[in-house]
C-alpha cells in the first residue's frame, strides 16, 4: 500500500493537536477527523451536516477551548463526542476512533508508522504557535509545501517493510 495525501493530512493534523497539548489517542482521533474534513470540502460536501450547536468566538490566544459538544483548536473546530467514557471527534455524526485511525491511516504505513509518527511531531514543532493554532496557515506552511515529498518518502519507508 502507498500513502497518500488523505494520509500525510491525517498524520500532520495528529502531529500538530498533540504538539499543541492534545493527548496522542485523542490527537490521531482529531487528525482522522481533519483529514476527512479536507476530503469532503474538496469533492462537495454531498450529505447535509447534522444540525448543531453553534461554535461561540475562538480566542487566538488560546490554543484550546472546548465546550461539551464542540471542541476549538486554534481557529479550527470540530465536534466531539464521548463513547465508552473516552472522547472522540466526530464528522457527519460519524465518530473517529483509535481503531479507525490504525486501520485508515497507521496501517498505510505498516512497521515504518513509529518513524513517521516522529517525523511528523518532530515537523510540527519546527513551526511557532501562530502557525499552529492558523487553520489557513497550517495548510499553507506546513501541510502544502510538503504534502507530496513526505507521501512519496513515507511510501518509500512503507514498502521498505522495516521499523
Amino acid at each position: 500500500m502507498s500513502v497518500g495525501r488523505f494520509q500525510v493530512m491525517a498524520l500532520l493534523q495528529a502531529a500538530r493537536a498533540y504538539v499543541l497539548g492534545l493527548p496522542v489517542e485523542l490527537a490521531f482521533s482529531w487528525g482522522l477527523n481533519r483529514a476527512i474534513f479536507y476530503a469532503a470540502a474538496k469533492r462537495g460536501f454531498r450529505r447535509r451536516p447534522r444540525v448543531a450547536p453553534r461554535a461561540p468566538e475562538v480566542v487566538r490566544r488560546k490554543p484550546v477551548e472546548e465546550t461539551p459538544e464542540v471542541y476549538h483548536l486554534g481557529d479550527e473546530m470540530a465536534y466531539k463526542r464521548e463513547v465508552g467514557g473516552k472522547t472522540y471527534f466526530t464528522i457527519g455524526g460519524d465518530v473517529q476512533t483509535l481503531e479507525d485511525f490504525k486501520r485508515q491511516i497507521e496501517a498505510r504505513f505498516g512497521p515504518a508508522f513509529e518513524r513517521a509518527w516522529e517525523e511528523a511531531v518532530n515537523l510540527v514543532k519546527q513551526f511557532d504557535e501562530e502557525v499552529l493554532l492558523s487553520q489557513r496557515l497550517f495548510y499553507e506552511k506546513v501541510y502544502k509545501p510538503r504534502r507530496d515529498e513526505l507521501a512519496k518518502k513515507w511510501s518509500m519507508m512503507a514498502r521498505s517493510r522495516r521499523p
